[in-house]
């Protein structure tokens, strides 16, 4: 008993009921005062007319009085019974409407809070109630997205991982059986696959840190199409390697608020990227321009090129247009973009299609 009257249910219903009992109670002692005055000082008034009527008027006002008085407390019984009657009827409609969404919210709370993000609240009307629920909604529907891609990192990681692990468990093997003789390229290609493991950790501990917001910017005034054009000058070598022309147009400075270190490694990635997609003979395009408060530097290849479905495809982890290119772990795009946006910006793909180059633009709002 003590818990049901605790409950928004109980409270609901004292509050009716006291709201009644109140309501009774102020006409108990306000009307049946003024009735007694009123009656009394009304017949008084009729008897004064003969003095021979006031000890018959006298009678009938004792008569009258008392039957007034059972009169008035029965209507009040009667009132009494069918305000209590109400007042339990409305507050169990109005307990139900208000308690079922609570306790509904409620349970889906504790569901979520033990791993079950596929629970949803149904949402009933426009009152405040429905809000919550909507925003229960909401945190459900990204608890079960970030536990969606947490499950797909896990997978995503132990693929990259498998491949080099069993190269090295492959030549490792061959060696001790003496399948392998002990050469230099034995030797290089493991270092090399011991080498892309410690890339993809290296990158994966960069990718969390990003976007978990825990990498400290050190932000200050900039020119981005400097930064962009030095980062070019960081790879020409690989470009001359690989009989790629660069050409780099940013002659016009594009001042913004940034941390050059972290845009450095956001134009290092993508032009690293054009390297790998882009076949020897080809060219690569850096230039620069401003359109009113946004500055915008862009690289361009005339490479594989990408598909319509591939133009946003290519910023998830791990996720590379031909994965039989040589190239990095798939999660360079990944962290420019994470990067961008912890400045304000953003890099935008589009191609014509494969065969038809990429062009990749990052944009970040100029310094006031």
């Amino acid at each position: 008993m003590k818990q049901f009257f605790s409950s928004i249910r109980g409270r609901l219903l004292l509050s009716h009921l006291a709201a009644v009992l109140v309501g009774v109670l102020a006409v108990v002692f306000t009307t049946e005062p003024l009735t007694h005055r009123f009656f009394n000082a009304h017949v008084l008034d009729m008897g004064m007319q003969s003095d021979m009527m006031i000890e018959s008027t006298q009678l009938m006002m004792g008569e009258l009085q008392v039957s007034l008085v059972d009169s008035f407390r029965s209507a009040i019984v009667v009132a009494l019974g069918i305000s209590a009657i109400t007042a339990i009827g409305v507050s169990i409609y109005a307990a139900r409407r208000l308690a079922d969404p609570i306790e509904q919210i409620s349970r889906v709370a504790r569901n979520l809070a033990r791993g079950e993000y596929h629970e949803r609240v149904i949402v009933q009307g426009e009152n405040e109630l429905s809000t919550l629920a909507r925003d229960v909604n909401t945190l459900a529907a990204s608890l079960e997205s970030t536990e969606q891609r947490r499950i797909e990192l896990i997978n995503e990681v132990a693929h990259e991982l498998r491949t080099p692990l069993t190269t090295i468990e492959g030549y490792m093997e061959g060696l001790l059986d003496g399948v392998f003789e002990p050469t230099d390229e034995v030797f290089g290609a493991t270092a090399r696959e011991a080498a892309r493991l410690k890339r993809l950790a290296s990158d994966l501990s960069e990718l969390s840190r990003i976007e978990e917001s825990a990498v400290d910017l050190r932000p200050e005034t900039i020119d981005l199409a400097s930064i962009a054009a030095d980062a070019a000058e960081q790879l020409r070598p690989l470009f001359i390697e690989k009989d790629i022309a660069l050409s780099v147009d940013v002659t016009n400075r594009l001042l913004v608020v940034g941390d050059g270190d972290r845009l450095t490694q956001v134009f290092v990635n993508i032009l690293g990227n054009a390297i790998t997609y882009t076949q020897p003979g080809g060219a690569v395009t850096v230039t620069s321009n401003q359109r009113g408060s946004v500055a915008t530097v862009t690289v361009v290849d005339n490479g594989k090129g990408l598909a319509a479905e591939d133009l946003e495809r290519i910023f998830d982890r791990f996720q590379r247009v031909d994965p039989d290119l040589p190239g990095g772990t798939g999660i360079g795009l990944t962290v420019a973009r994470s990067l961008i946006r912890r400045h304000g910006g953003e890099i935008i793909a589009r191609s014509d299609g494969p065969g038809s180059g990429s062009r990749f633009a990052v944009t970040l709002p100029m310094a006031t």
